[in-house]
């Protein structure tokens, strides 16, 4: 579905990202690790169109994304969710989901201005739709309070209605259990489960390791802007590669040991 090619990205003379090869298969999750700086939100800005690639090709569906600006990039069929929740306090949450419909609302200008039958029609279906994708995350019972009275993990979930709403094929998310605690991890890992069996593809990015492991059903690790494994939960957890980028060398800590001791 999703295919990155030798990807390349440099910022003047710093090598973020050195010949990334992905490929994403559709109707799965797939996740993307590695230690802070490793590169990964670059990828996902090279994907959605934040960032043009310095070298290589990313194609979705075999077409060759270079060149497309991000809401053209929306429009094809890939969402995606932030580390920083972006969502609109002020409005409610029925109203941040809708804002994400806007690509797919067929009314035109006419239609909004005059309230023409085809404008109500639409806006019926988007409402309809919108309470839908909050049941998703179990948040419909608060469809019409303000996004701001939200708890952070709510927020999260919020942020994840609103990416479903641009009705993506694939779906990117970045750090979706970050700041979340126990409870409200688990909570999310049983709904990103319930979307990607009504036959959404996954593709994300995070930290916490233990949501990754229970989750992807493939997981790649970047390091130093190369990818150094790939493989499902049991093959990352034993790769030496993946050990030491996370780890450390174990004759480095010995030495560090040692000149402790010594101190």
């Amino acid at each position: 579905m999703l295919q990155l090619n030798a990807v390349s990205r440099h910022f003047g003379g710093l090598q973020v990202l050195q010949g990334v090869d992905l490929d994403i298969p559709q109707g799965g999750i797939f996740g993307l690790i590695g230690p802070n700086g490793a590169g990964k939100t670059t990828v996902f800005n090279l994907i959605t169109g934040l960032l043009p690639v310095t070298g290589g090709r990313i194609s979705f569906d075999g077409r060759d994304l270079a060149g497309l600006k991000p809401h053209e990039i929306t429009r094809l069929g890939l969402a995606r969710t932030f580390q920083n929740i972006r969502i609109f306090k002020e409005m409610s949450l029925l109203e941040n989901v809708m804002v994400g419909m806007h690509a797919h609302l067929n009314y035109g200008a006419a239609g909004l201005l005059l309230s023409l039958g085809g404008f109500r029609a639409e806006e019926k279906r988007a409402r309809d739709r919108a309470r839908e994708l909050l049941s998703w995350v179990k948040l419909d019972h608060k469809a019409h309070d303000a996004a701001d009275n939200l708890s952070y993990g709510d927020q999260r979930k919020l942020e994840l209605a609103r990416a479903l709403a641009t009705d993506p094929r694939l779906l990117l998310l970045d750090e979706p259990v970050a700041g979340m605690n126990s409870t409200e991890k688990t909570e999310l890992m049983h709904e990103i489960e319930n979307i990607q069996r009504r036959g959404y593809t996954i593709f994300m990015i995070e930290h916490d390791m233990r949501f990754v492991m229970g989750l992807c059903e493939q997981i790649a690790v970047l390091n130093f802007g190369r990818i150094i494994a790939q493989g499902n939960a049991e093959q990352i957890k034993n790769d030496p590669q993946v050990i030491e980028a996370y780890l450390g060398r174990e004759e480095d800590e010995a030495t560090a040991d040692e000149e402790g001791a010594a101190a």
